[in-house]
């Protein structure tokens, strides 16, 4: 008989009197309705639990049980093409169930269990299995073949193999027996514990650029596979449209989008978008290789804080299959919220504007389960991060923003005046920065050649010059600065509007691939030095603005397809035709 009973509720905090079953993190169920909550306290005299659930109707006196294991997740086919809530529940099995309101205690299971999956073994009796490596695969969706692993804490001799055919996630396909002769049997899904980062082989330095399509971010500020990337912005500054963006046409293999603490019009936007979207490399509906985990904001505060870490699982779990996983979280500021909620129910001392002091230690441990890796099934895979922040009033030195600043190196600052001036992405260049430089140009020299390098370093040097002179220009006009100046501004309007700002609802400039970035670039400099040259010739640069060659630079971008570069040659033969007119 269970005699732990509920002591006190504060909130989505619970505790029990005298009790001394409970171990920390341990998964338990509370009250009648078997809310699923997780110990975050013990001490000789109270058991405290955060319950990821609503905590309405509970009362002193209501059992509480323990499961004997951490919170933890079902791993499995049938994850991609499915919307979770934070805590692994499938929404839409649910609404199946209780219709359009999620019941409190909603016991149905992460993966449908009923589900037949045509599985082709890879094993055979007698062959010895370590941790992490494959026994057999599944088509999960019809671009992403599943590849079912032994846990990684576990190993043996295989003793019997099921035939090749369709089985269930529950179904026995496979026993082996570890170095203790225990039998154990295999089936189509394992649990692993959120909380805990799943292991690989040998992590490995990113070196390879996670490519967007998005000319600001794949130029200026790339990000690499396996990379941390910070998206801090105010209200209205685009930073859920960056997501999507990203989600969309980066190059990862399979895509994990958590909305933490978002608003539920976004999260069915986001549903909307994808399931009419084709993705494409394989020509298939995008949410063939995409995994939506909705946590909105009038969802539980504790199951908010559980997404994030949901959704790192989920993603290491196909990282370790052999792919590239891109998470986009949405936004962790809403996290750190749940956060400081729960931390100001534990009555615990607050550290800056009341985030718990322990919030530097989360987002670190939470960003450190990125990267690219060797994995244990063989071959490679990785883990991007890219969150979200949401600064109040656009304020980058709030806790959450510094915080993320120290453990990502990528920093994609958006900026309000930016965004309002209807400049998409409105990431601001000189806020900005990359650290992944070093570790990216070598395969950026290999695949684009040297001089890619060497238009980004002048591009950004001119939108660095053109900053400084805007100084000049607020405080004495721009008439008395000298030509050649002037012509500093002028291709640094062409660099903003025509290469910077770019449309996502445009055919030809939503995603624009890095060779045609290259030779935008290269159009743009061709323009600035052919252009110093007239200026140098005491030519006014009135002359050069005449001809229209800047604001036909900045149309450039909608004006030539991506698979018809050769139009690039035309216009540099033009820029030297018409600048030629002007010195003869």
């Amino acid at each position: 008989m269970n005699n732990n009973v509920i002591y006190g509720i504060n909130g989505p905090v619970v505790t029990v009197r005298d009790a001394d079953c409970f171990e920390m993190m341990e998964m338990v169920h509370v009250g009648t309705q078997n809310l699923v909550g997780e110990v975050i306290g013990i001490t000789d005299k109270l058991t405290t639990i955060q319950v990821y659930e609503e905590t309405t109707g509970l009362k002193p006196g209501d059992p509480v049980t323990g499961t004997g294991a951490p919170m933890n997740v079902l791993l499995g086919p049938g994850i991609i093409d499915n919307i979770f809530d934070g805590i692994e529940r499938p929404l839409k099995a649910i609404e199946e169930k209780s219709g359009a309101f999620i019941s409190r205690g909603a016991a149905v299971s992460s993966l449908d269990t009923e589900r037949l999956w045509a599985v082709t073994m890879k094993i055979k009796p007698g062959d010895r299995l370590e941790g992490g490596q494959i026994y057999a695969t599944l088509p999960e969706t019809p671009i992403i073949e599943h590849r079912l692993m032994l846990h990684p804490e576990l190993s043996g001799v295989v003793k019997e193999v099921r035939p090749d055919g369709e089985y269930r996630i529950f179904d026995t396909v496979a026993v082996i027996e570890d170095d203790l002769g225990e039998t154990h049997e295999l089936k189509l899904c394992q649990q692993w514990p959120i909380r805990t980062a799943r292991p690989v082989k040998l992590r490995l330095t990113p070196s390879i650029p996670l490519i967007t399509g998005q000319r600001v971010m794949d130029t200026l500020f790339p990000i690499a596979k396996g990379g941390t990337a910070a998206i801090p912005g105010g209200f209205g500054t685009g930073k859920t449209m960056n997501q999507h963006q990203l989600a969309k046409w980066c190059d990862a293999d399979i895509i994990i989008y958590v909305g933490c603490g978002e608003r539920g019009n976004e999260m069915s936007q986001v549903l909307e978008e994808f399931s009419e979207l084709i993705d494409p490399k394989s020509n298939r509906p995008m949410t063939d290789r995409t995994v939506l985990i909705a946590n909105t904001s009038n969802m539980p505060v504790a199951a908010r804080e559980a997404s994030i870490y949901t959704g790192i699982t989920l993603a290491e779990y196909y990282r370790d299959m052999g792919y590239h996983v891109a998470m986009m979280a949405d936004s962790t500021s809403r996290w750190a919220e749940a956060l400081r909620e729960i931390s100001g129910r534990l009555e615990e001392m607050p550290a800056e504007e009341g985030f718990p002091a322990y919030l530097p230690s989360r987002l670190a441990e939470f960003y450190e389960r990125g990267g690219r890796a060797d994995v244990l099934s063989g071959g490679e895979g990785s883990v991007t991060l890219i969150g979200a922040v949401s600064p109040q009033g656009s304020d980058f030195s709030e806790p959450v923003t510094q915080n993320t600043k120290r453990f990502t190196r990528v920093f994609w600052a958006l900026d309000k005046a930016l965004a309002y001036a209807r400049h998409y992405p409105a990431i601001n260049w000189i806020d900005s920065y990359s650290e992944y430089f070093n570790d990216l140009d070598p395969w950026f020299r290999e695949n684009l050649g040297d001089d890619f390098v060497e238009y980004r370093n002048r591009i950004s040097a001119l939108l660095q010059e053109e900053s400084s002179l805007m100084e000049i220009v607020k405080l004495i006009g721009s008439d008395v600065l000298p030509d050649d100046q002037k012509l500093v501004i002028e291709t640094a309007r062409a660099i903003r509007v025509g290469f910077l700002q770019q449309n996502a609802f445009h055919a030809e400039d939503t995603y624009v691939p890095l060779e045609k970035q290259k030779l935008m670039m290269k159009v743009i400099l061709h323009l600035h030095e052919k252009s110093k040259d007239v200026v140098a010739a005491e030519i006014p640069i009135s002359k050069i603005i005449q001809l229209g060659l800047f604001d036909k630079l900045t149309k450039m971008k909608y004006d030539i397809p991506n698979n018809r570069l050769d139009m690039f040659d035309d216009y540099i033969a033009d820029i030297d035709e018409k600048l030629k007119s002007l010195t003869q």
